[in-house]
This record gives structure tokens, sequence and C-alpha cells, in this order.
């Protein structure tokens, strides 16, 4: 399948897509946190009288260049993706897996109720924990500084997992395991530690949630080959995208936001609409 960025309801298109037509599914839905996501790109410019102190006392002013947002917020989160997951076990190839993106408000409620449901309990073979540190620390709890990534197999005796594709890690005490597999590295966790995208990164899109390209190459590497056709049907930045594009694979990317799309295309280098 070509390279494709779809602007429309993502049950629609899923429900086009030919019985096993992909290899796997990455997916990132909107988290129901109640509120609206939103992130704004702003300028500073030093003018001597702004809004912000810098280096040295120097005065900025702040200017938003633009601000993307999206409501979060679902009556009833388990039947607006339940259709959806059955669609996407539908489409995945018999050796293809999924991968669940979620935060700790739903994690356990969608594992249980829909994909444990859905692709059967047996099919579940990781719970991967995405640990990052930015953000605010409550003082009446421990702060929440992770996202749950669930990994299921179509067929858990039969699915792709690519162990020699993945790029390792060092070694946090590398005197203890010799040169040879100290400079080899380890192969990750299911706990990955991975920053956030940061403000200044030239993968910053500004668009709500981005998640990092490391975190997506990772995925797409061990669970997909070469040309194999990847699909993300709640796409936002275009992260999945981007990483197809730099390991070879095919994409097709969803989403029903119009800014989401036009940032994607922009991203990937795709005519606009």
């Amino acid at each position: 399948m070509p390279n494709r960025v779809i602007l429309g309801d993502n049950l629609d298109v899923l429900r086009i897509l030919p019985d096993g037509s992909v290899r796997l599914i990455y997916i990132d839905p909107p988290f129901n946190t109640g509120r609206e996501q939103k992130r704004r790109v702003l300028k500073t410019v030093r003018d001597g009288a702004g809004d912000r102190t810098g280096f040295q006392g120097e005065r900025y002013s702040t200017q938003e260049l633009a601000a993307r947002a999206y409501d979060d917020a679902f009556e009833d989160y388990m039947a607006f993706l339940r259709p959806r997951l059955e669609q996407a076990y539908r489409v995945l190839a018999a050796d293809g897996s999924l991968y669940f993106h979620i935060d700790y408000r739903e994690a356990h409620y969608c594992k249980v109720f829909l994909l444990d449901a859905i692709f059967g309990r047996e099919s579940f073979i990781n719970e991967i924990v995405w640990a990052y540190d930015y953000g605010g620390r409550p003082k009446s709890r421990w702060p929440a500084k992770h996202d749950t990534i669930f990994f299921y197999a179509k067929d858990p005796a039969n699915y792709l997992f690519n162990t020699e594709e993945v790029e390792r890690e060092p070694y946090m005490a590398p005197g203890l395991v010799g040169p040879e597999k100290a400079a080899r590295g380890k192969l990750p966790t299911d706990v990955w530690w991975h920053t956030i995208v940061p403000t200044n990164s030239r993968e910053k899109t500004g668009y709500p949630t981005q998640k990092p390209l490391g975190v997506l190459r990772r995925i797409i590497a061990a669970s997909s080959k070469p040309g194999d056709t990847v699909l993300d049907f709640f796409a936002g930045s275009g992260t999945t995208g981007a990483a197809c594009l730099e390991l070879g694979r095919q994409f097709i990317l969803v989403d029903s936001n119009p800014e989401a799309v036009e940032v994607m295309k922009q991203r990937l280098g795709m005519p606009a609409s």
C-alpha cells in the first residue's frame, strides 16, 4: 500500500481496509482526561520591556504564533473504542501486532474490558511502561510520570519480534559485564526511560500530545519488517509516519482533525490538501 494520510472518521476508514492488510498497528487514542488538550506555539523577542526575564536580567516579550487543541472527554469511552479495536483486529495480518498507548486513568479498563475481550487474554504479550520526567509535582500523591503501552499479538504462537533490529541501550554498570557486552549494549526491558519531545527539538510540531520518535522507532523496528504497512488511526502529529519513513515501512495515518492532517503532511513532505 502507498503511504497515505487520511482525514476522516477512523471507524469509517477502518471498515474499508482489507482483512489482514497491515502487519502492525500503533494507536495513541485520546486519554479521556476530561479536559481540552492544548499546545501553544510561542516566540520570545528580546525588547527590554516584556513579560519574561531571561539571562542577565534581559526582558523578553512572548508572542503566540499558533495554538492547537482538541477535546479529550467522552461520555462512554469504552463504547467509543470498542468498534475501532474490533476493526483493528480484523485488518491485522495473521502474524500482526497491536500496540495500544494509554495513560493510567484508563489503562486497566481498556486492558480487561476491551483488549483482552477482543484479542484474547492469551494474546497479551507485554505491558510496556514509558517513563519520563516533566510537568508538575503534586504534594498529595506520587506524581504520575509514565504512560502504558499494551502489546498484543493477533496470534500469540506466531508473531514477528525482531530483537536484532531493536536499538540497544548502554548498561548502567558496564564494568560488571565485560568490554564486549558493554560495547554491544543490552536489549531494552519493558520499562522505557525516554524524554518527551523537547520544546526546542527539531521533532517538535506544536501538536498536543506529540510522542517522541524514539518510542515509535523502537516499536516499529521490533514488530515489522521493511516494506510492511503500519497503521495508526489516531495519528495526531504523524510520529508513526516519520518513524516509518526512517525505517523503510509503508504507513496509513488517519485523523479526524484537519489541523492534525496538515501538520502530518507538512512533517512528512506530502502535498497539502
